[in-house]
């Protein structure tokens, strides 16, 4: 039919790209299966506000449903390992020989917050106080004048070692990190840049204000507060210095909304992808490839360290997958299971938000409630620090989501010469393997209070079920 008159509507339907909204595709018997799925990620949520958490979480949740310490007796087929306590993963082995690849979904577990500092008890002004360091990318000034509640580990001087998890149950003292009045802060504060206007050593923690009783002592608040300390917990001093303490927000997750379509919370960066990747590993009994759910530790903080996706963790569980399968154990053989597998570095996107649309370009930009991200690559300007996926790795995974019905959406983080960010994906693409960035978009990313659609946790979990090859 010649140009002139062939009708506009049906080419539009066949040849261009649209977005649909992914509560317009969800059924209504899924609606109640999305919501029960946020109901039970939400106490995730609330139970895993640390890496350490998320670990015991994980791991509570795996051995409830069959998976074994790798090092325990007897044949395993569902499996998990622990790496100090911070990070973790779970494999199932599949049916095809183990030296043609993995399939893995790869999130981390740790999340922006304030660590205490080694040394941080100290008063001035008759007030007992606590010095941070903040940990990962944060805006300093949304960690004022909020509850927090102090949650971590502490080795005391006789080895033994003490959990607190302070500030969560409805009895519980909260602290906080007091802002200056707008009465005073004009100068201090409000003539200045926002990320300059909080200091990052003035983000010191309320800790406590009653003197010691006797009043020829020194520094009696602090007295008083060491006192306290040891009175309920046997600690002195020095315990600081061999601590991992962590101030995060004390509030629990809630529904967001008049519809309570949205999930607001701490630490959606990145639990809501380890969350939705635990639940798909679990899901999937008989995979044709071995597959692994790996949580890591560090990922806010460049994935320095031995939790951390440099760690080589993953190749130390390489080497206990091939003795199980009953391969040659070799170097080769280990390069080999890496290169040949596949994998969805599971982290969550930034999403579009209403009041900032000009930091994005909106036509690859991430939007709530339009299903899970594919970040083909991250970085940053001239795609700095990246891992950048191939037409033929986006191509598969592109037939996979819409093979399965899956509502996804294709993303970038922000503006080319604005946006930008690092991710796991570029660590694990370095021993060969095909991998591209897969998860929910975020609004509010970073902050002490993150959102997500609920629709959009639901389809990521989706997206990695059917990645890992389980049945929808």
């Amino acid at each position: 039919m010649p140009n002139g008159k062939r009708k506009a509507k049906p080419l539009e339907d066949i040849l261009k790209l649209k977005g649909k909204l992914a509560w317009d595709r969800m059924p209504e018997s899924l609606r109640k299966e999305c919501f029960l799925f946020a109901e039970e990620y939400k106490s995730f949520l609330d139970h895993a506000k640390t890496e350490r958490e998320a670990v015991d979480e994980v791991l509570k949740y795996a051995r409830e449903r069959g998976f074994r310490d790798i090092t325990g007796p007897g044949r395993k087929r569902r499996i998990y390992w622990v790496n100090k306590n911070k990070n973790m993963a779970l494999a199932i082995l599949g049916k095809r020989p183990f030296l043609e690849g993995m399939r893995i979904i790869v999130s981390h577990i740790d999340s922006p917050r304030l660590d205490l500092k080694q040394n941080p008890l100290y008063e001035e002004l008759e007030i007992g106080l606590l010095r941070t360091h903040y940990y990962g990318g944060i805006k300093k000034y949304q960690w004022v004048a909020t509850p927090l509640a102090l949650h971590g580990t502490m080795v005391k001087r006789d080895g033994t070692q003490l959990t607190l998890r302070l500030g969560e149950e409805p009895g519980d003292p909260v602290f906080t990190v007091c802002d200056l009045m707008p009465h005073l802060s004009r100068r201090v504060q409000d003539e200045k840049k926002l990320r300059e206007a909080i200091q990052g050593e003035k983000l010191t923690i309320l800790a406590g204000s009653i003197p010691f009783p006797d009043e020829d002592a020194k520094e009696r608040i602090k007295l008083n507060i060491l006192d306290f300390l040891y009175d309920q917990y046997g600690l002195v001093e020095e315990d600081f210095l061999s601590a991992e303490l962590e101030l995060i927000p004390a509030h629990q997750a809630r529904e967001v909304g008049f519809d309570k379509s949205l999930v607001g919370a701490y630490g959606q960066d990145d639990r809501l992808c380890a969350y939705a990747s635990l639940r798909a590993i679990d899901s999937v009994k008989a995979p044709e490839y071995s597959i692994i759910a790996l949580f890591l530790d560090k990922e806010e903080i460049g994935s320095e360290g031995n939790t951390s996706a440099k760690s080589k963790f993953l190749e130390w569980i390489v080497v206990d997958l091939l003795r199980l399968s009953g391969e040659e154990l070799s170097d080769m053989a280990v390069r080999q299971v890496l290169f040949r597998s596949k994998a969805l570095s599971a982290d969550v996107d930034g999403a579009m938000d209403p009041n900032y649309q000009d930091v994005h370009e909106k036509q690859n930009a991430a939007k709530i409630g339009y299903g899970v991200c594919l970040s083909k690559f991250t970085g940053s300007g001239g795609k700095y620090a990246s891992s950048d996926a191939s037409a033929e790795y986006v191509a598969e995974i592109r037939k996979l989501f819409n093979d399965h019905q899956i509502t996804w959406q294709m993303a970038e983080l922000g503006k080319v010469d604005e946006g930008g960010g690092g991710t796991l994906a570029k660590y694990l693409a370095s021993y060969g393997m095909d991998i591209i960035d897969c998860g929910a978009p975020l609004l509010g990313m970073h902050s002490p209070f993150e959102v997500a659609s609920k629709v959009d946790i639901y389809e990521t979990f989706r997206a990695y079920k059917v990645f890992l090859g389980g049945k929808l």
